[in-house]
């Protein structure tokens, strides 16, 4: 199945989604963090603890952060899990830099490493961590299906799945106010501060069509998972989708 998301892509019509998505975020990676706490004022990081804290009381020891980024939510697992190691994954190795440095001046290096991989095909045996996150990149996949068929591959039976994903809000007044925002507020910033001057036309249309709600949990039953659910933060700006695998 082809998902809306999957059609939306930063420059044209020519090349794959991964290699554009892999371009993009190579050339914003220096403002990235600045620019993503700014855009959703900050409270981006409370919706991250959210989302540890689902996977808090199974304490998971090895953990794989998918379309890591710059680190973020890796670092902050680290700060609240005590995994003994966490490997961030990523496309971007322009992110990823900036995650490595990131780690290394918080004394984190022999805990969280980073590593090239593409999430619908990853490198990693089957049945390899007790958990699997993915923050604010699932929208980015080119093949969602495929990326999340690869998660349950190499998540342990018993593991934990925790997908946090920016959504559309659905009630008035929040989704006439986040539509002005997205169309007006989220571009013109990220042209004023970004060298990038695609990427944040990219992201609120990226968004809009990503698989959301009932959409995602059926979705995750589809390639394995169980107790698949969804809860929305922030008046459905951002939406946690947990499961597990038996």
């Amino acid at each position: 199945m082809k998902y809306g998301s999957e059609q939306i892509l930063p420059y044209n019509n020519e090349e794959q989604k991964g290699a554009q998505v892999k371009r993009m975020f190579d050339n914003i990676a220096s403002t990235y963090d600045q620019l993503n706490h700014t855009l959703s004022l900050g409270i981006d990081k409370r919706w991250r603890r959210k989302g540890i804290a689902f996977l808090q009381p199974f304490s998971p020891r090895s953990i794989l952060d998918i379309a890591t980024g710059t680190g973020d939510l890796a670092i902050s697992m680290y700060r609240i899990l005590k995994a003994n190691h966490i490997v961030g994954a990523d496309i971007s190795e322009g992110m990823m830099e900036v995650g490595r440095q990131k780690v290394a001046k918080a004394g984190l290096s022999e805990h969280i490493s980073f590593e090239y991989q593409d999430c619908t095909e990853l490198t990693y045996a089957d049945n390899s961590f007790d958990a699997i996150t993915a923050a604010f990149g699932v929208r980015n996949f080119e093949d969602i299906e495929k990326g999340i068929a690869e998660m349950f591959r190499v998540l342990k039976p018993g593991g934990h799945l925790m997908i946090l994903e920016l959504s559309t809000p659905e009630h008035f007044p929040m989704k006439q106010l986040y539509h002005i925002y997205s169309k007006m507020v989220i571009p013109n910033i990220g042209r004023l501060f970004s060298k990038e001057k695609t990427a944040y036309s990219y992201l609120p249309a990226s968004i809009k069509v990503v698989p959301q709600g009932k959409v995602m949990t059926e979705l995750l039953t589809r390639q394995g998972f169980s107790e698949a659910c969804s809860h929305t933060f922030t008046f459905g700006i951002c939406s946690l989708y947990t499961a597990t695998k038996e």
